[in-house]
């Protein structure tokens, strides 16, 4: 057995420059396990809650009140447990917080607390997280969600569309879809800046874009794809986030770019004509989280023509993957685990999800941390997806190249086959 000595929290800072917490769990054999709270711009209103200090010092987004609880009730509480007993320490770290939102320590206290116990499990078992987790269960390299433009709340809502990205359907190796993905990039930057439509880069790397309406991100982002030497939908398809509950609630959509007003039919419309139009394989969130109707609808009328992720809907939550498939609402899961609140329950959501026989995508957030054991749970967990954000900024790429590091590792902790396209198939 491999006790807990010591869990201490400390402030480091998130790819937003704003403060995060990072928990570092210490074994009485002297493994370290450390885990960081990454932090979402566009947030589901079900989903754990930060804890965060207030008042003017920092916009009020100190976490000093969070690094208290760790450093005092948790360090208290995890004392002397097995560090293998990821189930029971969450579980103990859920009562103790009492809250059905964790808000009272922190959902960002308890995700960096079980995360920092995961990886000083693997410590001590002397494993790669990956295959730590995996326990002897099939695993694969995930298939990357690439942001090339990114709009919504990630870039001060130049375009209502939170993310458009990439999938690389026609890659090999998990390398092979960075590569592709690397050449559509680099082709969409030339594309924006010889048309004067470039300006800058959004919180998770992607183009920043000047578009007059969002359709037009849609035939830009084709073009790069054909300009850097790719079939659309064959070599490379195309992946929205919509994020509708940013700009839309009881049914009712105000699409800002272009001054239009729709109810739920009415946007259900326009996305449809949108699949219609693109190599569109993938669609997150494309009606808001109070609009179960229309989701049910919009997954209704795709069938598995399309991926229809659910995130601000489903929340990371087991119990409403699984409504989700009883009503029909949705066929593939994000995979938050910070906004679960704790690996099990993340976990949970994620094997709720296959058992419904939807998709899943482990996820990470846009105020991110060098942190890549999300890419660790992709792999492990077999979720088949991953998105990570964009093909720049360090945050992002510290997670794309662990996946590269996963692929090439020879020997008995060789990470498996990669998912590809495969990945977007229904599961079950």
């Amino acid at each position: 057995m491999s006790t807990i000595k010591q869990v201490i929290a400390r402030r480091i800072w998130d790819s937003r420059g704003r403060p995060t917490v990072e928990v570092a769990v210490t074994t009485a054999q002297g493994d370290v396990g450390q885990g960081m709270a990454p932090a979402g711009a566009s947030r589901g209103s079900r989903e754990a809650v930060e804890l965060r200090d207030g008042g003017e010092h920092f916009g009020g987004q100190d976490v000093q009140k969070a690094i208290a609880g760790v450093n005092t009730e948790i360090n208290r509480a995890l004392h002397g447990h097995d560090v293998r007993d990821q189930a029971g320490i969450d579980a103990l770290l859920i009562a103790l917080d009492g809250t059905p939102n964790k808000s009272r320590l922190g959902g960002n206290a308890l995700i960096a607390t079980s995360l920092a116990v995961l990886h000083a499990a693997a410590a001590s078992a002397r494993e790669p997280l990956w295959h730590y987790i995996a326990q002897g269960a099939p695993t694969s390299l995930p298939l990357p969600q690439i942001q090339i433009f990114g709009g919504g709340a990630h870039a001060g809502r130049r375009v209502d569309v939170q993310d458009f990205m990439v999938i690389a359907t026609g890659a090999r190796t998990f390398a092979h879809a960075l590569e592709m993905t690397a050449e559509v990039y680099r082709a969409a930057g030339q594309l924006m800046a010889s048309r004067g439509s470039l300006a800058g880069v959004a919180d998770e790397g992607g183009w920043w874009p000047n578009f007059a309406r969002n359709e037009d991100a849609l035939d830009t982002l084709v073009a790069a794809i054909e300009k850097a030497g790719f079939i659309p939908g064959t070599d490379v398809s195309i992946a929205l986030d919509i994020a509708a509950s940013e700009f839309g609630h009881g049914g009712q959509y105000q699409l800002a770019l272009e001054g239009e007003r729709l109810d739920s039919d009415a946007l259900c419309d326009k996305l449809l004509g949108w699949v219609g139009k693109y190599p569109i394989v993938s669609i997150e969130d494309p009606l808001a989280e109070d609009d179960e109707a229309g989701l049910i609808a919009f997954t209704r009328a795709v069938g598995d023509r399309v991926q229809v992720v659910g995130d601000d809907y489903l929340v990371t939550q087991a119990a409403r993957v699984t409504r989700a498939a009883t009503i029909g609402a949705c066929n593939t899961v994000l995979i938050k685990p910070n906004q679960a609140g704790t690996v099990s329950e993340t976990h949970a959501a994620l094997k709720a999800a296959h058992r419904a026989g939807f998709k899943t995508i482990v996820s990470a957030r846009s105020g991110e941390t060098e942190d890549v054991a999300i890419v660790h749970l992709a792999t492990g967990w077999n979720a088949g997806q991953l998105k990570v954000g964009s093909f720049a900024r360090s945050e992002r790429m510290a997670k794309w190249n662990e996946g590269i590091r996963l692929e090439t590792t020879q020997g008995p902790h060789r990470s498996g086959v990669f998912a590809g396209a495969s990945a977007l198939a229904r599961k079950g």
